[in-house]
């Protein structure tokens, strides 16, 4: 390895993280079932879910414009790792390389709730399944969110799909396969 990519290795810049976590979990109706799935979701993260309303009315699906039926929790820091953790493991720490975009962020699902380890059955509640997509970057990538003075992030900064394997790897221990 040369000089140039041993300091690039050591820049604190360069260094990837988690931005967020974001659970996602639609039910398609409002009423008891997403309030049980709200029960779920909060028991899970340990935080509150934002209820998510439908865009557009679907008569074939009986869904109505305005209607709530998906739930929503964003985590960030130590509690989006924590989920995480738990959430590869109800996956067998194993993802496909098509759950990787070409900006290094992650997406899978999890069939059944009850897939992550500490989850037991509750016959009341039922049985939900969840999409969980990962969003990793590194520090500076605020200069393309602020207000002010906004900025573009260079090429060069943006996370790659090898590097975010690769991140996974080594933080989470994580398998990566072809389909």
């Amino acid at each position: 390895m040369g000089e140039a990519a041993v300091a690039r290795l050591e820049n604190p810049m360069r260094r990837l993280k988690i931005e967020k976590v974001v659970v996602n979990c639609s039910v398609g109706t409002s009423g008891p079932r997403l309030e049980r799935a709200a029960k779920i979701i909060e028991m899970l993260t340990g935080q509150k879910p934002q209820i998510r309303r439908a865009k557009k009315t679907i008569k074939g699906f009986g869904i109505h414009r305005g209607e709530p039926i998906a739930l929503r929790v964003t985590l960030r820091k130590e509690r989006a790792i924590e989920f995480l953790r738990k959430a590869l493991a109800a996956v067998n720490n194993t993802l496909k390389r098509s759950s990787f975009d070409r900006h290094g962020n992650i997406s899978f699902g999890i069939r059944e709730h009850l897939d992550i380890p500490g989850t037991k059955y509750d016959p009341e509640l039922g049985v939900i399944g969840m999409d969980v997509s990962i969003h990793i970057t590194r520090p500076g990538y605020r200069v393309e969110w602020r207000r002010r003075a906004r900025s573009k992030v260079g090429k060069s900064h943006k996370v790659t799909v090898e590097e975010s394997i690769r991140f996974l790897q080594e933080e989470f221990g994580v398998r990566v396969v072809e389909e």
